[in-house]
């Protein structure tokens, strides 16, 4: 993918965090003039610039490397694989983290949500999945969202498909990241499923949106939770996250207990 010059990023930027030129050359101790400057091309920002001012527009690490590229410096920050062996020890905790949670299912995922690793208890749930959307890179919103994968199984697919847009959209704000905006393309485009039967009920006190989905061994009620790791100064461990999913309900859990004995 061709790099944005650095005016044009730094602009688009400041328009996605609404913050004027003026404001952004004050917050990052620079002159409204050489801030204009930068955006026009005409003046080149040292590093510190250059990192001041992806502070102050809370960028994230991958947007901040990106800039400091257009700029001709350096990434700042190291995008290192997770099977490099500096990263074992946070590859440990994830794996460790997965499998503490059985028998309630556990997933880790890239920004882009495709499967990094999950627990033994994700088998049963994907179940009559096409075989295609179980070859690597797995997407697990694709799996949630194609009438191919779980979709047709999810009672609330409504409701859980907007839930999933809505934080994938609020990772594009925060972001601007084209991988996931093209993700979010091809997600909106996919077809709704035949559901097994009618929904849930709604419950006017309910805490979180579940995902319900409806198996061989009854109804499934789960509600999710999301982990990141705290302070990450590595690329890849900044965008790892895991979704552990807990169950809503008493009979939720039986059949979670009940699949980990069979």
């Amino acid at each position: 993918m061709e790099q944005a010059p650095l005016g044009a990023m730094l602009r688009e930027w400041r328009t996605r965090r609404k913050i004027s030129q003026l404001d952004l050359a004050l917050a990052s101790e620079i002159s409204q003039r050489h801030l204009s400057f930068i955006e026009t091309g005409r003046s080149a920002p040292s590093t510190t610039v250059v990192d001041r001012l992806a502070q102050e527009l809370a960028m994230p690490m991958r947007a901040h490397n990106a800039m400091r590229i257009a700029a001709g410096y350096a990434p700042a920050h190291q995008e290192r694989p997770l099977d490099d062996p500096q990263l074992g020890e946070a590859r440990e905790i994830v794996q460790r983290l997965l499998a503490g949670h059985e028998p309630y299912p556990a997933i880790a995922v890239d920004r882009a949500w495709n499967l990094v690793d999950a627990n033994a208890a994700m088998a049963p749930l994907l179940a009559d999945t096409a075989a295609d959307l179980l070859e690597p890179p797995v997407n697990v919103l694709r799996l949630a969202l194609d009438p191919r994968g779980i979709a047709p199984r999810i009672t609330n697919f409504p409701e859980w498909r907007a839930h999933l847009l809505a934080r994938l959209g609020a990772q594009i704000d925060a972001s601007g990241d084209p991988v996931l905006i093209a993700l979010e393309a091809e997600l909106r485009a996919l077809p709704y499923p035949r559901t097994p039967g009618p929904p849930p009920r709604a419950s006017g006190q309910a805490i979180a949106v579940p995902l319900v989905l409806d198996l061989p061994q009854g109804r499934l009620s789960l509600i999710s939770t999301t982990t990141v790791f705290g302070s990450p100064v590595d690329l890849t461990l900044s965008e790892l996250a895991i979704e552990a999913f807990f169950p809503a309900d008493s009979q939720s859990r039986a059949i979670l207990n009940a699949m980990r004995a069979q």
